[in-house]
């Protein structure tokens, strides 16, 4: 396990420290398609209501998204995108406490979101789809989450995996924060991914997990997404058919302890209150202050 570098992350409506503990982020998927949870929060009443169950179960950040970007999926008009994100926000600015985050990866409907009240922006191409999601993010003074992602969606697990997995994803991102400093974004305002599951193989994913110190020592919070994802679920095979995503949340808390001692900052979840207390007992394991008293 490796000791977090601290690190102070600029709100529009407060500061975020990093490092002192795990953060964990809540996953509200808007769409009709989502690997996870298979639409069950498209509608805007359900989608609203399970971004206060969010934030009653503790999440630190709410990551709302109106497009899926799992394996197979198809990419979705930004108009279609916002009309399924924008009444979400709204009906949430200034009622809910939790930070939003919004998934996408698109400069149009980045805009749109954070002044609906977005206060950071996640674009899991690492601006490759469209680089001006940074200078929204510029614009704004927002934090800019970069994720790495070989491929598109439609096709990334189709193959041409990379040879040496840690080495493709750090390039990539480097890539990508190259693209997000010439856009203006502040070097404190960026978090990097190394994108679980999004153009690796299963085994590639672990091999992440295991490296994620040498992402660290790019000097950026890192955030590691694993939830529910398929190389879990392949792991949990049985009788070759693979755990189905409710059946996965087991080997979501051994790759989130895992993260975590390696270096993550944040946790992208579905099952936050669950993942709360494996956070804060992992924490616990890098640092004994976090222990209660007896």
């Amino acid at each position: 396990m490796i000791r977090r570098k601290l690190f102070r992350l600029r709100l529009n409506s407060r500061t975020l420290v990093l490092g002192e503990r795990t953060l964990v982020m809540g996953v509200l998927n808007v769409t009709p398609d989502s690997f996870s949870d298979a639409g069950k929060f498209l509608q805007p009443d359900r989608a609203i209501e399970q971004a206060y169950a969010i934030e009653r179960a503790g999440a630190d950040l709410l990551d709302i998204g109106g497009e899926s970007t799992r394996p197979g999926s198809v990419e979705t008009p930004p108009c279609e995108e916002l009309d399924r994100i924008l009444p979400v926000l709204e009906a949430l600015r200034g009622r809910l406490r939790t930070p939003i985050s919004v998934d996408t990866r698109r400069a149009s409907v980045a805009e749109i979101a954070v002044r609906a009240g977005a206060e950071l922006v996640n674009d899991v191409s690492g601006l490759r789809s469209d680089p001006q999601v940074a200078e929204v993010a510029a614009r704004h003074r927002v934090p800019l989450i970069l994720m790495h992602m070989r491929g598109e969606p439609r096709t990334m697990q189709s193959g041409g995996f990379a040879r040496d997995v840690m080495k493709d994803v750090i390039q990539g991102l480097r890539k990508s924060m190259a693209v997000a400093r010439k856009a203006g974004v502040a070097k404190s305002q960026m978090i990097l991914d190394p994108g679980i599951g999004f153009g690796k193989s299963f085994a590639q994913n672990y091999e992440i997990l295991q490296k994620l110190p040498q992402l660290a020592k790019l000097g950026f919070p890192l955030l590691v997404g694993t939830s529910r994802k398929g190389f879990l679920g392949a792991t949990l095979a049985r009788d070759g058919r693979a755990a189905p995503p409710e059946d996965r949340i087991w080997g979501t808390a051994a790759t989130v302890t895992s993260s975590i001692l390696h270096g993550a900052h944040i946790v992208r979840v579905h099952d936050v209150a669950e993942m709360i207390q494996v956070a804060r007992v992992a924490d616990c394991l890098i640092d004994p202050k976090h222990t209660p008293r007896n």
